[in-house]
């Protein structure tokens, strides 16, 4: 935690008197791995006292422009690090990275135009790519594009249609995000108005299709009264203008339901809500968002965000315990001064994204640690009494924060685009930042801090850490958790055990109930408590939540419904939900101590035995350009008409690469042979990347990206399933009389790990990094043990 400094803080120029946060050991780790400079030979080169000084001393240069002198410029250079080195506030990742180095964007966020031609999809495939070069995350509107089919007068052909831009985009996006320091994320919107909605709402129904993108549904108030009342609505040709048909708005609703029950997506978006009080809709108007949803964007729009840690301005006292509201007034007004120097200090990867930023000058200053400062003031997140809290420090950050972007507007003047604004048409006094809040997700930040990740509830009360060389089991254990257990006498290493494989401390009759109603999980907060504390901190935020709605496995299509219309009804900006166990990955990694992982790989990874090849199979070969040469691809199907195994061989024999490209044949071939979906193997192979190509039209990455590709073709064109088979059972396909029961054998197997009184928010695959269980938080997956992040 953070030491004490209020009574420094009224004299920034004793920087004597300030000491910095001790930053724990995991924290530590996330630095030197995610944020740290390093040399050319990736060797770290500063501290993380250096890198606060850094990006201080970056941002503080920022007021030479608005002519401040240099006495003045390290007086804010000095607020600035203390702020940051106390972990009272943190900036986004991308400022934290690269303030005051030749590197690229300070801003997280991005929302691009995807105009309806040719030149436009693939100006914006150049602007995603240059964006996303440092690590910044974008969003999309499809809802201009002209629905699938439509005829070109330019061409006389006919359009592929949005997803088909939006695969292009994915290809885009994983071909630049391989090697930089962070995944970039990706946000799809299309208007539930679109003629292809439907297709739309499908696009991701095979997990992985379409890499580094989320999906929401962009619904008018119009559509959910539909909803409500069981009528249909209509679909609007967005190039003309007119209508093409018509859809029952309950049936479009329950099929967007239905996705996010299956795997968390599309989730919402209320485009009405969005626009309701846009201050700058004399500008344009907001289709989509930033990929996690809280940030909607004009076109070429970018946003830097930053959080302060709310727990660590509790004074805490052994009869009542309260926030210091002083102090918090002063950080708010010292970051929305912070924030605004980012758009100046910022490089653009684009001009009409500079031109766009200077116009409307949207910063998102947001929260975290909110969990934490609620369980110092003993107060139980899903209450009356919590949401007032969020509700009351919400409000008062926008009073603060629009008192401190007025103040700077007198001194430097308002965003350009203030002339027509809503707040100068309101008679308003002028503003530096049409938008000043957002509630961001804080993911890696909130490591960093030591504190609770945005608005959400506490995560996991405690969780563990396998340190392989020394062959230890580390527990990390929330600090405030921790403390009132030692003294209330009902600590133990069991218990650790007990709360790190994901049991709720609800159950346990060891533990005092008061202390059982304070430290409740977000599997053990209602899905409708969820909603309404987003909806709380809704209520003053000029942008967005992003905020998980999280339920038990065992909840129903019916119960993601209720919550999608609670969020509309509260006047929520969007909704993402989460049901526990339900990405189709999340079994494969079940379990947590060494005697269950046994148990579990007994019952679910049993060894199958490969079906015997038939002494003839019929098959067709393709050749794909690859940048290793031409590569041959034959796929030979079974008597029944489904793959059975694959050849790959290059057309100079001979080398690693016919070696490489040989054992991954075989592979295939005996996955396919074993009963495996070959849609589970294209996902797996889908995306790879070495030297890429471009065979008639098509990017190909790889050489397993090429089989992937024709394995694909294969089984887009297979005949139908026999009607005997069911989707649950689609991979009797491929089973022989030795193995006849191994489809439902895995499909029961899969539904016992799947634990229905005891929902993890864990996400149940495995951190690409550090192999440690994901969390899904935010929107996000995340791994709390280094630091990964991916949304």
């Amino acid at each position: 935690m953070a030491t004490n400094t209020s009574k420094n803080k009224s004299n920034p120029e004793t920087a004597t008197s300030f000491a910095p946060a001790i930053i724990s050991e995991n924290a530590k780790v996330v630095l030197k791995h995610r944020y740290l400079l390093k040399n050319d030979n990736n060797e770290v080169i500063e501290t993380p006292d250096q890198l606060f000084r850094r990006v201080a001393n970056a941002l503080a240069e920022e007021d030479k422009e608005y002519g401040k002198n240099e006495e003045e410029i390290r007086i804010t250079s000095n607020k600035f690090y203390e702020a940051l080195s106390s972990l009272e506030f943190l900036a986004n990742s991308p400022t934290l990275m690269n303030a005051g180095t030749p590197a690229g964007t300070l801003s997280a966020c991005f929302v691009l135009p995807l105009k309806d031609s040719m030149e436009g999809i693939m100006k914006t495939a150049h602007d995603a790519a240059m964006v996303q070069k440092f690590g910044g995350g974008t969003g999309f509107a499809l809802s201009e594009l002209r629905p699938k089919g439509s005829s070109i007068k330019t061409t006389h052909g006919k359009a592929c249609g949005p997803i088909a831009a939006l695969r292009l985009l994915s290809s885009v996006s994983t071909l630049v995000t391989q090697g930089g320091k962070r995944d970039g994320a990706n946000m799809a919107v299309m208007n539930v108005h679109h003629p292809d909605i439907l297709e739309f709402i499908d696009c991701k129904t095979l997990e992985g299709e379409i890499h580094n993108f989320n999906i929401s549904v962009g619904a008018t108030n119009n559509f959910m009264e539909a909803v409500v009342s069981n009528a249909d609505y209509d679909l609007i040709d967005p190039v003309s203008g007119k209508k093409t048909g018509s859809l029952n708005a309950k049936d479009v609703f329950e099929k967007i339901v239905k996705g996010a029950w299956k795997n968390g997506e599309p989730g919402m978006i209320f485009l009405d809500e969005v626009n309701r009080k846009s201050p700058v809709n004399h500008i344009g108007e907001m289709t989509a968002t930033n990929p996690c949803g809280e940030q909607p964007l004009l076109p070429n729009e970018s946003c830097n965000l930053g959080s302060i840690d709310v727990s660590k301005f509790v004074i805490e006292k052994e009869t009542n315990s309260y926030i210091d509201w002083n102090r918090l007034k002063d950080i708010v007004h010292l970051t929305v001064h912070f924030l605004d120097n980012t758009i100046d200090a910022n490089k653009y990867a684009i001009p009409e994204i500079e031109e766009m930023n200077k116009q409307t000058r949207k910063i998102g200053l947001g929260v975290m640690g909110f969990a934490d400062l609620l369980v110092k003031l003993n107060i139980r997140y899903d209450s009356e009494e919590g949401l007032n809290t969020g509700r009351k420090l919400m409000k008062f950050f926008m009073e603060e924060s629009d008192k401190a972007s007025e103040e700077l507007a007198k001194d430097r003047g308002p965003f350009e685009g203030w002339e027509g604004s809503r707040p100068q048409l309101e008679d308003k006094v002028p503003l530096r930042n049409a938008c000043r809040l957002t509630v961001a997700p804080t993911g890696t930040i909130s490591m960093i801090a030591g504190c609770s990740s945005g608005i959400e509830p506490i995560f996991s009360l405690a969780f563990r850490k396998q340190n392989i060389l020394e062959g230890k089991t580390l527990y990390y254990v929330d600090k405030n958790f921790e403390t009132i257990a030692k003294e209330r006498n009902f600590y133990s290493e069991e218990l650790l055990e007990y709360l790190s494989e994901g049991g709720s401390l609800q159950n346990r009759d060891d533990v005092p109930n008061d202390v059982k109603e304070i430290f409740k999980t977000a599997p053990d907060i209602s899905p409708e408590n969820h909603v309404r504390m987003q909806a709380a901190f809704q209520d003053s935020v000029d942008a967005g939540i992003s905020k998980t709605i999280n339920f038990p496995n065992s909840a129903t299509e019916n119960d993601v419904s209720n919550a999608y219309m609670l969020a509309w009804e509260l006047s929520c900006k969007g909704i993402t939900v989460y049901r526990a166990g339900s990405r189709e990955k999340e079994v494969l990694t079940s379990g947590t101590t060494e005697n269950q992982k046994e148990t579990e790989e007994k019952e679910v990874l049993r060894y199958v035995v490969p079906i015997e090849r038939p002494s003839e199979l019929s098959g067709v070969t393709q050749r794909v350009r690859t940048g290793r040469g031409n590569l041959y691809i034959t796929v030979n199907m079974s008597k029944e008409g489904y793959p059975f195994e694959v050849f790959a061989t290059h057309g100079k024999a001979g080398g690693n690469d016919a070696a490489m490209a040989e054992a991954v044949s075989r592979m295939v071939s005996l996955c396919l042979r074993s009963g495996i979906d070959p849609k589970d193997v294209t996902l797996q192979l889908k995306g790879i990347s070495d030297v890429p190509a471009w065979d008639e039209g098509e990017l190909i990455r790889s050489v397993p990206d090429a089989i992937a590709l024709v394995l694909e073709r294969v089984v887009s064109g297979k005949p139908a399933l026999p009607l005997s088979l069911n989707e649950t059972s689609q991979t009797k396909m491929f089973e022989s009389p030795s193995n006849e029961t191994l489809g439902m054998m895995i499909t029961d197997q899969v539904e016992d790990v799947k634990t229905e009184n005891n929902p993890s928010i864990l996400a149940g695959v495995p951190c690409p990094e550090c192999q440690n269980l994901l969390a899904f938080e935010e929107g996000c997956e995340k791994c709390y043990s280094c630091g990964f992040s991916k949304c």
